[in-house]
């Protein structure tokens, strides 16, 4: 027998080294592949000024590319996107990504807490992977009220060819920007709001596609199904969006597969986004309207749009399809009930989304903010948990980073109002990494609120009228709420999410109310791990490296 292993000794020696190199070769077959997946995609967007009317008022616009809205960004879950954005306007830009989570990324965010402005007359380049995510998004500009300039376009984040869409692939997808408008030139409107004045109570219309009505047409084949990806990228209205004899079939919303149901009608809420199958049930020869309404004020104003079946007249015969009456709010929170998650099916990954338990984790911390409008030194501001925010000199981020601490105060926001006069200040509320918190935004105004927190969905667990206190835990969905990253909180009434700390970083929590968010109501969760006091210090793993293309403004400027 000692001969025998003796004289097989080379043999199992060779056999050893042979599987040892099969499998580093599979190793880096399937690293190979992996990477193969995850392409580098290169935008280059120029950001410039023209007169456009799309309302019959010639007004100037921000276009991007000469476009308005700006160009499509699409891409593939784990993509690796490079937008370089050259600043043609006259004062610094910023582009924000609604929705996209910049997985342990905050340096790439787009808003004033995060990065130096992009000055005029220079370009700066954005860098981030699309990590496990799919979905339907937007960017539009987050600094100087330019918003309501235009600047905005759609993103769209698409499945790997290895995970199943869970419904048959349509025959067209179509993306479909609707928002408020106002004539006013954006800087007339800012320096309004500068002077402690409010804007207009009314929008002066609502476009579909940055057109007016009747300006933008979409083209059916009888029988065919297109996907229709929708999202609010006005400055303060909620809008409802209807077909006119045609069902909208809901299936995604911002990342979430959502349980398929039929609506005539959504309440589509500023900042959301709402994927919709819809079928070509009707035949050749005719013309229908796609319509957007404003909700919650009276007069209601109507956007259109034109669904044109082939050989139809331009224009569709007959009335505009109603939808809910505009002050009709029983029927919007019914709706946003009724929109859940669906457990079964996967989505950026293979393995359902069900199969992560949100009600069976632990909540280490619950906070409640809460809004409110307030006079400040004789100027409108809004506060949240009596604190309007004001911006220092220096982004909270990099001040984070150089470890500048006499930028702003850590948890310098109560974890509930405490009845404080409302004053000026830079909120930044401390969190801990990997911690599972629940969050209340109280809405104490006698109109619509809308939350967004940059970096993270959520699961929006409840929502109900009047004050928050614990005995509403008890009415929480805990099993299939959807995960999203804008939500509404109703007048005078209440919203609870729940939200897994997974992405360290600086991240803006804002009202996605564009007067109000320009007026003070935000505020920035710096999300740290136990031990990570130097910033510099914390592993790549868990958060990105600063940038090598760093702009560096303010106090940071010199730091090194």
């Amino acid at each position: 027998m000692k001969f025998w292993h003796e004289v097989m000794a080379p043999t199992r020696r060779l056999m050893l080294a042979t599987f040892s190199l099969i499998l580093l070769w599979s190793f880096l077959m399937v690293a190979f592949i992996v990477d193969a997946d995850n392409q580098r995609m290169f935008f280059d967007w120029t950001v410039s000024y023209a007169q456009r009317s799309p309302l019959g008022a010639s007004k100037r616009v921000i276009l991007i590319n000469d476009q308005f809205p700006g160009p499509l960004l699409s891409a593939t879950t784990n993509d690796v996107v490079d937008v370089n954005v050259h600043n043609n306007l006259a004062e610094p830009f910023l582009l924000t990504w609604n929705g996209l989570q910049q997985r342990r990324n905050s340096w790439q965010d787009g808003v004033q807490g995060t990065n130096c402005p992009i000055p005029p007359g220079q370009n700066w380049t954005y860098s981030f992977q699309l990590k496990d995510q799919i979905g339907s998004f937007f960017y539009f500009p987050s600094l100087l009220f330019q918003k309501a300039a235009g600047g905005y376009g759609a993103i769209r984040i698409n499945n790997r060819p290895v995970i199943a869409i869970p419904f048959p692939a349509p025959l067209e997808e179509f993306d479909v920007l609707i928002g408020d408008w106002y004539n006013a030139d954006y800087q007339d409107m800012r320096s309004l709001l500068d002077r402690g004045l409010p804007l207009p109570p009314q929008p002066d219309g609502i476009l579909i596609n940055g057109a007016g009505p009747h300006q933008t047409t979409f083209y059916f084949q009888p029988g065919a199904t297109y996907r229709f990806r929708i999202s609010n990228v006005g400055l303060k209205t909620t809008l409802n969006f209807r077909i006119q004899n045609h069902l909208m079939l809901l299936v995604e919303t911002e990342g979430s597969y959502t349980l398929q149901q039929y609506y005539k009608t959504l309440d589509i809420h500023v900042g959301q986004s709402f994927s919709v199958l819809v079928t070509a049930n009707q035949a050749d020869g005719q013309s229908y309207y796609m319509v957007a309404t404003s909700r919650f004020f009276i007069p209601e104003l109507i956007g259109t749009a034109i669904i044109r079946y082939s050989g139809s007249p331009a224009e569709p015969i007959g009335f505009i399809p109603s939808g809910p009456a505009p002050m009709d709010y029983a029927y919007s929170i019914d709706q946003a009930r009724s929109i859940r998650w669906d457990l079964a099916v996967g989505a950026a990954r293979p393995n359902p989304q069900g199969s992560f338990h949100y009600g069976l984790i632990n909540i280490s911390r619950t906070i409640i903010l809460q809004n409110d409008m307030a006079s400040i030194d004789n100027h409108q501001r809004y506060t949240v948990n009596g604190v309007s925010f004001t911006h220092p000199d220096t982004p909270l981020k990099l001040a984070d980073y150089f470890q500048l601490d006499s930028i702003f105060p850590v948890n310098s926001i109560p974890d509930a109002p405490d009845g404080q006069v409302p004053t000026l200040g830079i909120s930044v509320l401390d969190a801990t990494y990997r911690d599972f918190i629940h969050l209340v935004f109280q809405n104490t105004q006698p109109t619509m609120q809308h939350w967004h927190i940059d970096g993270y969905n959520f699961f929006v667990v409840g929502m109900d009228a009047g004050k928050w206190d614990e005995s509403k835990r008890a009415t929480y969905n805990m099993n299939d709420a959807v995960s999203r990253s804008t939500v509404q909180v109703y007048p005078n009434s209440w919203t609870a999410i729940l939200i897994e700390l997974d992405n360290q970083g600086m991240w803006n929590v804002r009202s996605q109310d564009h007067e109000r968010w320009y007026l003070g109501q935000e505020l920035y969760m710096r999300v740290k791990g136990t031990g990570d006091d130097d910033p510099s210090s914390i592993s790549t793993r868990d958060e990105a490296p600063i940038p090598d293309n760093v702009i560096k403004c303010g106090r940071a400027g010199s730091a090194s």
